[in-house]
């Protein structure tokens, strides 16, 4: 089933990058069509590649919830247990500028909660990778088994997202002597893949997470063994598979550097 799901994936890849050739500039991909069920604006390119998406999942006839970032809920076929989080842009701000760092994320999973997810998939559209993580059977990039370096301890490069400037501005002194640098992408769901990959050594987000960022991304960082939590709302792995955000997340090496950056941010 997973080799199924990889496919779709890929070949919702292959319908986004269409989207994206047909929508090339700001002009085409930043206008608002509407408010999303996630909370946020809803512009051209958001929407246009959410309907590519949905037209890949309708096309399989199968029976799941749909969790995405514009439409919400949806119920596929019967419903039932099964779960499919999609962020079809997650870094929709980089994506409408042009700034090549923004993905599809998602998850499937067998039930309700970040626990219950089974399969991931992270595409970053700048750097063409391919991120997968299978539950119990570890994770790839680009098709190979990811076995990079682990993060540091201490924390060298600490990934911001969430990020106004407000939230900046009120947060990063407060890490003087957490993290030795900063560094803000504009993706969560990417942020995690680096963290996944020893890129970066942890990632904080400085609003509360949604699934749908987090949900395909959380399943490489946990698949390599390293740490992550929703502290305000804990444990992790309880976490509902919905569009609500109820805690700021931080992730990095071991559960203890996890510790100290809640206790920072707090």
């Amino acid at each position: 089933m997973s080799s199924d799901w990889l496919q779709l994936c890929r070949d919702c890849v292959a319908d986004i990058d269409l989207v994206l050739a047909e929508l090339p500039t700001r002009f085409e991909r930043e206008p608002v069509l509407r408010q999303g069920e996630g909370g946020d604006e809803t512009t051209a390119i958001d929407a246009a590649a959410e309907e590519a998406v949905v037209a890949r999942l309708e096309a399989l006839n199968a029976d799941f919830v749909l969790v995405s970032e514009e439409l919400g809920e949806r119920v596929f076929g019967a419903g039932g247990p099964m779960r499919v989080i999609v962020d079809p842009i997650d870094g929709s701000v980089n994506a409408k500028r042009g700034i090549p760092f923004f993905s599809l994320s998602l998850a499937v999973a067998e039930g309700p909660t970040m626990e219950d997810v089974t399969f991931g998939y992270v595409y970053d559209f700048g750097a063409r990778e391919e991120w997968v993580a299978e539950r119990g059977r570890g994770a790839r990039l680009n098709d190979r088994p990811l076995k990079a370096p682990a993060p540091k301890d201490p924390i060298e490069i600490l990934s911001f997202e969430a990020t106004t400037t407000a939230y900046i501005a009120d947060k990063s002194s407060s890490l003087l002597g957490v993290a030795e640098r900063l560094r803000v992408m504009g993706s969560l769901a990417l942020s995690l893949c680096h963290l996944a990959a020893g890129r970066v050594d942890a990632v904080c987000s400085l609003k509360p997470a949604r699934s749908i960022d987090i949900a395909a991304a959380q399943l490489l960082v946990r698949e390599r063994g390293y740490a992550i939590e929703l502290f305000e709302d804990p444990p992790f792995a309880e976490a509902r598979l919905d569009l609500e955000g109820r805690s700021r997340l931080v992730a990095a090496a071991n559960p203890a550097l996890c510790a100290d950056l809640a206790r920072a941010l707090k």
